[in-house]
């Protein structure tokens, strides 16, 4: 008879851990969100590969290989003195930079459309915390003051910060572009593997510094960061997420840096910060991760100056 109440308490138990569904509006509006966060960020990842697929070459970036004819002898010259076909890839491409097609509005708004979508993709899964919070809390002033604000403005002020880098960095483009298409081939192979080394050097040097500590720390608290900077009203929850947005690019801008060195659509360098980001940010070994990365791009960068190796991944 004693195993009938033991067999009774285990079955009781047992219901007691099995998942619910939502048992308020406030829950059932936070899966609300979550679930368009992961259908906004597969959207953009899908249209992410298919621009990497289907363009002609990544956006920004000179075709490998590109050089005047005038300078062909010479980058023959080079190309026969370097101990692999690689080594003359990565140097030729990272010389060339990101040379875009031209200054023209048409090919700023191309670019700067692609960058939104694509740090849509990238910066979702980390931001997600936050935007969670951010709509509990504002569910919650909803309740006792009345006010409402929807939580894709702040989302939409976070996007504002990273599109404005976007513009930005065509400029940067553009302008680096135009500076490496007066160098000769046989400059370029010189002078690639030191810019490229210095980039990936210099981004390692970041990881480990002070002020990106400081904002990984802005950016792995969301309460911290919403009862210090709360604003009422869609004002206040636009200057928030552009608040958010600053300090996730204080934490961030250097692994971009090394994004737009290998090329804007290297997929295999977008995923691997995307993993990178996501474990800063929201997994407990974030700051470790944070300074390994850094450890990794150092040694990388002077691999890559010191011509011992290519750089991996370049588009």
């Amino acid at each position: 008879m004693s195993s009938v109440p033991s067999t009774t308490n285990d079955v009781n138990a047992r219901r007691r851990w099995v998942p619910r569904g939502p048992r308020s509006p406030l829950e059932r509006g936070q899966l609300a969100v979550l679930l368009a966060l992961a259908v906004l960020t597969i959207s953009a990842w899908a249209l992410t590969i298919h621009q990497a697929q289907t363009m002609d070459m990544p956006m920004g970036v000179m075709v490998r290989g590109e050089t005047p004819a005038s300078d062909a002898p010479a980058a023959m010259d080079d190309m026969a003195s370097m101990e692999t076909g690689a080594m003359d890839e990565a140097a030729d491409m990272a010389s060339t930079g990101m040379a875009g097609s031209s200054w023209s509005v048409g090919g700023l708004v191309a670019f700067v459309v692609a960058w939104a979508v694509m740090m849509a993709a990238m910066m979702f899964p980390a931001a997600a915390p936050m935007i969670l919070l951010f709509r509990a809390v504002a569910k919650q002033r909803r309740a006792s003051t009345g006010a409402v604000v929807s939580t894709w403005v702040f989302v939409a002020g976070y996007l504002l910060v990273w599109t404005a880098v976007g513009a930005i960095t065509w400029v940067v483009v553009q302008a680096l572009s135009n500076l490496a298409g007066r160098l000769g081939a046989a400059e370029r192979t010189t002078w690639g593997p030191l810019v490229l080394g210095a980039v990936l050097i210099g981004a390692g040097l970041y990881q480990l510094t002070p002020l990106k500590r400081l904002c990984l720390d802005h950016c792995r608290s969301p309460f911290a960061f919403v009862m210090t900077h709360w604003r009422e009203g869609p004002v206040g929850a636009l200057q928030m997420g552009v608040i958010h947005g600053a300090y996730c690019l204080g934490c961030c801008w250097a692994l971009f840096a090394v994004l737009v060195a290998a090329g804007v659509m290297s997929l295999a360098w977008m995923l691997l910060l995307t993993l990178v980001i996501f474990a800063e940010k929201v997994l407990p070994v974030g700051r470790r991760v944070s300074m390994v990365m850094g450890g990794a791009l150092l040694v990388l960068g002077v691999l890559v100056a010191s011509r011992a190796s290519a750089m991996p991944w370049m588009v």
